[in-house]
């Protein structure tokens, strides 16, 4: 989506200093640390299943040392879900409502319900 060293998205403020970073996949731990040091918050969502847990567990304690950082999993049955709405032409319709992310199609619905692995401040 981006060059390695910039986030996926993030908002600046008006002096361009960065409020919020966010990444999506499994990022490098050093990005994350990068990212972490120039940002007030970041977020990253990672995917993947079995995958997105191994990386999660494998740099899980250099993750607990940013105070900044939250990390979401979004499980494999509904970013699998989510893949079955893409086209080549969509219109997506997308309700966030006590917590929980439901996408449209209009023919078919998606709940999205992200996995917290680590909040920032803790």
């Amino acid at each position: 989506m981006t060059d390695d060293d910039e986030a996926d998205l993030w908002r600046k403020d008006l002096t361009g200093a960065i409020e919020l970073w966010i990444d999506v996949g499994q990022p490098d731990e050093k990005l994350i640390r990068k990212a972490c040091n120039r940002a007030e918050q970041v977020v990253v969502y990672c995917y993947g299943g079995r995958v997105a847990e191994m990386w999660y567990a494998q740099n899980s304690s250099q993750f607990a040392r940013q105070e900044n950082l939250s990390i979401f999993n979004l499980p494999g049955a509904a970013t699998q879900s989510l893949a079955k709405l893409a086209q080549r032409t969509m219109n997506l319709q997308c309700t966030i409502q006590d917590g929980q992310v439901w996408l449209s199609d209009g023919n078919e619905s998606v709940q999205v319900e992200r996995v917290t692995l680590k909040e920032a401040g803790k």
